[in-house]
């Protein structure tokens, strides 16, 4: 799933997008599975406990990234962020009262699934762009 086009030419966060990328790739995988829906709930579980980590991680080191270079457009960038989990928040708190429905799960990993390529297939290009363009190095030390 992960394409080399993806990559800004920041370690770190290369990094932290291909390990994203098969995450959401295996998530994918798992909820697609023809295998009874109780044997994929552990999973979908550990996937669920991971993003909401992880994206929290990610983001973090990616805006403080930003700040280390003055990235013109972080404001929007952290706004998109703020706006994705807010969004993985509603399907938690969804799935903490509703329970893990199939339907939903579905539901969710499509919709994590179109945000990572949007957002790190354009979004976070700009980043390397941007620091190309400003003739700097970067790769993260």
């Amino acid at each position: 799933m992960w394409k080399d086009s993806y990559s800004i030419g920041v370690d770190l966060i290369d990094e932290q997008h291909k390990e994203l990328f098969h995450r959401v790739w295996e998530f994918a995988r798992v909820i697609r599975s023809s295998e009874n829906w109780e044997d994929r709930l552990e999973q979908v579980k550990e996937t669920m406990d991971f993003m909401k980590d992880y994206v929290i991680t990610h983001f973090n080191d990616e805006e403080e990234y930003q700040e280390e270079i003055n990235y013109p457009d972080i404001e929007i960038h952290k706004q998109a962020h703020a706006k994705f989990r807010e969004g993985i928040n509603q399907y938690v708190e969804l799935f903490e009262k509703e329970g893990l429905t199939e339907e939903k799960i579905q539901e969710f990993g499509g919709k994590l699934m179109t945000w990572l390529i949007v957002h790190v297939g354009k979004m976070d290009q700009l980043i390397g762009e941007f620091v190309r363009s400003q003739g700097g190095q970067n790769n993260e030390s």
